[in-house]
């Protein structure tokens, strides 16, 4: 049976580039073999990721949706996903003539989003809204009533 093509599969170029990042299949394994290749877990699991479907609605096209929710799961706990987007941001940056592991970053504090107010958000010193009588009055508790 020949397979649905959808936008999210990996095209050859792509997945000669991602192939040689995936774990290689230990020599001496010993369990059944395997039934669905790496680029087809990977095709799923990039399906996923872009529809945002629950892995329980794949398209029949696709492996058993148990079968790549293991691989998926193994290969984060593993880190094979956080390797891959590591050589992946190296070989890019230098194919851009830039230092590929850069010493360290810049963050633009004055385009990051606050609070609206400025300090805090609310019954702070800072806050920029005023206040009403009431509002501003301090209440205690006594056993026998509020005073």
């Amino acid at each position: 049976m020949r397979r649905s093509k959808y936008p999210t599969d990996l095209s050859d170029t792509e997945w000669e580039c991602l192939n040689a990042h995936l774990p290689a299949r230990e020599k001496r394994n010993r369990g059944r073999p395997r039934l669905h290749s790496p680029r087809q877990i990977l095709d799923a699991v990039f399906y996923v990721l872009r529809s945002g479907c629950p892995w329980r609605l794949l398209p029949r096209d696709f492996p058993p949706w148990r079968t790549l929710y293991h691989w998926f799961r193994r290969w984060r706990i593993e880190g094979t996903f956080e390797r891959l987007n590591a050589a992946l941001r190296e070989s890019l940056r230098v194919r851009s003539g830039r230092n590929p592991k850069p010493s360290a970053g810049i963050v633009d504090s004055q385009s990051a989003k606050t609070t609206e107010v400025g300090g805090e958000q609310r019954g702070g010193t800072m806050g920029a809204r005023r206040r009403s009588m009431a509002e501003s009055a301090t209440f205690w508790w006594t056993r026998r009533a509020w005073c």
